[in-house]
């Protein structure tokens, strides 16, 4: 009988995953700060600089930190090297050890974006939001509609793709990634601008709406049908949790003040909020929306307490410690090698995806366009802070990759897309927005009722 002392593989590699855990965190810091100055002295926004901190040390350079969900090993990554050289491992040990702190660090970029969709709640305003939600609803729909469409269709004639992929492809051009544009808008100070609070809303509207299409597709890919139930399911859990989440907000907010008041310790607001914004992550997850919904939906609720101004100084800290993990992973694993024209592989995809970029670019821009009755906005910077796919439209790739729908240029045409649009919207945000002061839609509210009060003389 084996001794109930023996030591398991997963206790004797445990301080070798904590090590690579903490190898990789000094990493992903450094690369984030000297990135973040880097941009901010070039007059560009600082997360740009993080993604092409994550960019240089992940798998299209240095190989530091990569990820076995993006096809690497062990013996790709020169952090598992290095620990193996320390610690005298096998390379079974060093598999196990490279798998568990991928997990961590992924775990942790998860909670990174978490906490920064929860302090993007927190700096909007439920009322002010209100207000241009009919038109973000629009600027959503024509962000999903026109993509898909001019993507399929395009790919279908133009290039003979079969109709399944096509969609596949077409699916992953409607998303759009709100970490980074709601980033990119606060960094800016236009967040709460009537601008910022379109694209805000427009993305989160955009992300159930890409949910929505995951689903479709995905079943499509599988079966060859769509399962109508699962998407009634989607469609309603998906309006019933925002809805909720805004009429939870009037009943919620003086029992939220009432307790935080009587607790005594240290994190007397600050645990309770990251609590709610947890439990309402963990709720959309369950109802298989986004857990970044649920805690985006938390930091509009809160955002009605008269501790807001409070609850966001004491936020900021765990987000300049999180959100970073989160910014320089997507750069890590967006694989460059793709755009390499010299692979003969590649030019098949580079073809595709010059196409499907003209489209990602021009489906989500024409989106600006469809606002009217706010004079003076800037449409173009809506349509821009539309364009970002980010890790949303890495997802589509993912399971269209592994439900082998895509072929090999397609996935990577997918890929470079999301790659291309990702790094080129916060520079095009910034220029969008240059010279422009920052205008809330309640005082676009009253200028337009004053223009209207002002009688026209011809």
């Amino acid at each position: 009988m084996p001794s109930l002392l023996a030591t398991t593989p997963e206790a004797e590699y445990a301080p070798f995953v904590l090590t690579g855990v903490l190898l990789t965190l000094i990493i992903v810091y450094l690369m984030s700060k000297l990135g973040g100055e880097l941009s901010k002295r070039l007059d560009l926004p600082p997360v740009l600089g993080e993604l092409v901190g994550g960019v240089i040390v992940g798998v299209s350079a240095l190989h530091l930190i990569v990820f076995p969900e993006a096809g690497a090993a062990a013996t790709d990554s020169l952090l598992m090297t290095t620990l193996q050289w320390l610690g005298d491992l096998d390379a079974e040990a060093v598999a196990h050890i490279f798998t568990s702190q991928s997990e961590v660090i992924s775990v942790l970029a998860e909670l990174g974006v978490i906490v920064l969709l929860f302090e993007i709640g927190l700096e909007s305003d439920l009322r002010e939001l209100g207000k241009v939600g009919y038109q973000a609803a629009i600027v959503a729909v024509v962000g999903v509609v026109a993509p898909f469409t001019l993507g399929t269709v395009g790919l279908v004639v133009f290039f003979h793709v079969p109709i399944i992929p096509a969609i596949f492809a077409g699916a992953a051009l409607t998303a759009t990634s709100i970490g980074i544009t709601s980033k990119v808008l606060s960094e800016l100070g236009h967040l709460k601008s009537t601008e910022g609070q379109i694209i805000v809303g427009a993305a989160v509207i955009d992300d159930v709406l890409g949910i929505i299409i995951l689903a479709v597709v995905a079943s499509l890919a599988k079966t060859g049908e769509v399962d109508l139930v699962n998407v009634v399911v989607l469609i309603v859990s998906a309006t019933a949790f925002l809805l909720g989440s805004i009429l939870l907000g009037k009943f919620f907010n003086q029992s939220f003040v009432a307790i935080a008041d009587k607790l005594q310790t240290r994190g007397a607001l600050l645990v309770p909020a990251f609590t709610f914004a947890l439990a309402m992550a963990c709720l959309a997850s369950v109802i298989h929306l986004e857990a970044i919904l649920g805690a985006f939906a938390a930091g509009l609720v809160l955002d009605e307490t008269d501790k807001r101004k409070e609850l966001d100084q004491q936020v900021m800290p765990i987000a300049d410690i999180l959100v970073p993990i989160f910014f320089v992973t997507v750069g890590a694993k967006a694989n460059l090698g793709v755009l390499n024209p010299t692979v003969p592989e590649n030019r098949a995809g580079l073809v595709i995806a010059a196409f499907l970029l003209v489209v990602a670019i021009v489906g989500k821009v024409v989106t600006g366009w469809t606002i009217f009755g706010k004079p003076g906005i800037n449409r173009l910077a809506v349509g821009v802070g539309m364009i970002p796919r980010g890790e949303v439209g890495l997802v589509f790739a993912g399971i269209g990759s592994a439900s082998g729908a895509l072929s090999a240029p397609l996935e990577a045409a997918i890929i470079v897309m999301v790659i291309l649009t990702t790094f080129l919207a916060p520079p095009l945000l910034q220029l969008s927005l240059k010279n422009q002061e920052s205008i809330t839609p309640e005082e676009s509210d009253s200028e337009e009722g004053e223009n209207a009060a002002v009688p026209v003389v011809k």
